[in-house]
């Protein structure tokens, strides 16, 4: 006799606040055979809020989630219901999970979802930004060509924007971002539901100055969508002081005009006429 597959139960979780946990939620947790969870400890605490005994756990960090499907597919396909938990928020959206997703799918495993949290859906409902459209970009890369590309393309995407960030990160990020976009309406939710919760509105320029320091938390940043039909905006910082705050950074002129160039849509040589005229004053 065939044992049909069990279930996988994809489960929202607190971002701060404890009490977000649903009763549905809880009564999954408490219900299933085993929990795929990106922290083992994490999860063990939310039991501990329930009063609950922890079924087995089974660690799917983000580092080696691939690596691990395979083991948490051997229980549901043996007919064992899975709740799979990231340490906070929505499994799979900037959090591990969604290749547990799309491998249960291909294996004939049913996953049904138990919604709840997430911080860039708290974070844009509080914001006052449009929410008919957004896009949640999650975390830029950290720097290099691959920043200065997303960038550009965000500059251009016609929704409200939601990012992650860390604290200290953050004065950088909106400094970048200002000198990307122009000078948008944005927002900085830090420690969302939690004891500190900050939510501040303003310019993206007046955001940076406001956070040159960094911010202390996690952080969430709204920002305003490029107008409907337009072309990307002119980047508030002039060129010269982009290049002459670079080449003070210590970055190399060559990796500067390249970046530089791709970001506001110039030829690599006219980056590089400008820094050789930097050089001369």
């Amino acid at each position: 006799m065939t044992v049909p597959p069990g279930t996988l139960y994809v489960v929202a979780t607190p971002i701060g606040n404890l009490g977000d946990l649903s009763p549905r939620a809880a009564q999954v947790l408490r219900s299933v055979r085993a929990v795929a969870a990106e922290d083992t400890r994490r999860t063990l605490k939310l039991y501990a809020h329930l009063g609950a005994p922890a079924p087995p756990l089974l660690s799917l960090p983000a580092f080696d989630e691939r690596a691990r499907v395979e083991g948490i597919l051997v229980r549901l396909r043996a007919g064992e219901d899975v709740a799979l938990c990231t340490d906070a928020g929505t499994p799979g959206v900037s959090d591990p999970g969604q290749a547990l997703v799309a491998a249960a799918w291909e294996a004939g495993v049913r996953v049904v979802p138990v919604p709840g949290p997430v911080a860039a859906v708290a974070a844009l409902a509080a914001s006052g930004l449009p929410s008919d459209r957004f896009l949640v970009a999650g975390f830029l890369p950290r720097k290099g060509r691959g920043r200065a590309e997303a960038l550009a393309w965000l500059g251009t995407v016609p929704a409200t924007l939601v990012l992650y960030e860390a604290g200290n990160r953050t004065g950088g990020t909106l400094r970048d971002l200002a000198a990307a976009f122009g000078d948008r309406p944005a927002a900085v939710a830090r420690e969302l539901t939690k004891v500190h919760e900050e939510i501040v509105r303003g310019t993206l320029g007046a955001l940076a100055a406001r956070f040159a320091e960094g911010a202390l938390g996690e952080v969430t940043l709204v920002v305003g969508g490029a107008p409907e039909g337009a072309a990307r905006a002119e980047p508030a910082e002039p060129l010269e002081d982009e290049l002459r705050r670079r080449l003070a950074a210590g970055e190399a002129p060559t990796g500067i005009a390249r970046e530089v160039a791709r970001s506001r849509g110039l030829r690599r040589a006219e980056v590089y006429d400008a820094l050789e005229r930097l050089k001369r004053t």
